[in-house]
């Protein structure tokens, strides 16, 4: 039975900073149709996304600074106005009839209902958020995709399709900045009594890690927030020892002898380390 529900109804919601250059592929990979809300936080391509936005379909949000993923996430859905939302990193690839497969799925499903896709990457090797730090190891999944529709105990942050309504009431904790607010997400909507979705017949390729860059700086940036949000989202959902956890993990990579041969590598422990640091000591709001 087809959807009765058509590509206009989608509004694709990404965040850019400093993703011009990928972006590009992205937006030509979307199906005729379907709008898109790129939300720039604070980047320095701005000159380069508005050559991307000629279209009356894309829209660009800007923030005056950088509120992280999340946040940015929130501000873009706020301002989008069709039934779904389509959440997709900058620099993924969205293949033939995935818009379509997740408008099938959700007349299948009740409206309290994430979907996520069938996510490789650029090798085309799995790329399935099948298990989580914040999850028992019973939850975990085998490696791979699922071979059918199915429920998942998470998705991943790089491709969620869902409801707009529904998220309007279930958004993205504003208190995590970048990494993990997609496993805290995925647990307050089962929580909440809501299902998370596979559907193999959606399709995304995912170029991890090419959204804003590969320099060390930045890979240290990400590294620190991940090591913030990870002894956050720990604390929040009460995994036993979440410090020490946390801690061990971050200092024992310093011991890696790849660390004298790479930068990138270096920054990145250095930063998830300074990351767990700062995040034993903050003070957070937990809603």
């Amino acid at each position: 039975m087809s959807s009765p529900h058509t590509l206009s109804d989608v509004t694709v919601i990404t965040v850019s900073y400093n993703s011009a250059p990928v972006l590009k592929q992205m937006l030509s990979s979307l199906p005729n149709g379907v709008k898109t809300i790129i939300v720039d936080n604070a980047g320095s391509d701005g000159a380069a996304l508005n050559e991307l936005a000629q279209s009356p379909a894309v829209k660009i949000l800007r923030n005056e600074k950088n509120l992280g993923f999340g946040r940015a996430c929130n501000f873009g859905a706020s301002h989008a106005d069709t039934e779904f939302l389509f959440f997709l990193n900058p620099d993924s690839v969205v293949q033939p009839g995935t818009v379509e497969a997740f408008l099938a799925a959700a007349g299948r499903h009740p409206p309290q209902t994430a979907f996520t896709p069938r996510i490789a990457n650029s090798n085309g090797s799995p790329n399935f958020r099948r298990r989580s730090v914040l999850l028992p190891r019973r939850e975990w999944l085998p490696r791979g995709w699922p071979e059918v529709e199915c429920e998942v105990p998470v998705v991943s942050g790089a491709a969620i399709f869902v409801r707009r309504a529904y998220f309007a009431d279930l958004q993205f904790d504003p208190n995590i900045f970048m990494y993990h607010e997609d496993d805290d997400w995925s647990l307050r909507v089962r929580a909440a009594g809501g299902k998370l979705v596979f559907v193999p017949d959606a399709h995304v390729v995912h170029m991890a890690g090419h959204s804003s860059g590969r320099d060390p700086e930045i890979t240290r940036f990400k590294a620190y927030h991940l090591g913030v949000s990870r002894v956050y989202a720990m604390q929040k959902h009460g995994r036993p020892l979440a410090r020490i956890r946390c801690l061990a993990h971050a200092a024992g990579g310093l011991l890696s002898p790849f660390l004298l041969f790479s930068s990138r590598k270096r920054a990145k422990q250095v930063g998830l380390v300074a990351g767990v640091w700062d995040g034993l000591d903050k003070k957070r709001e937990i809603e």
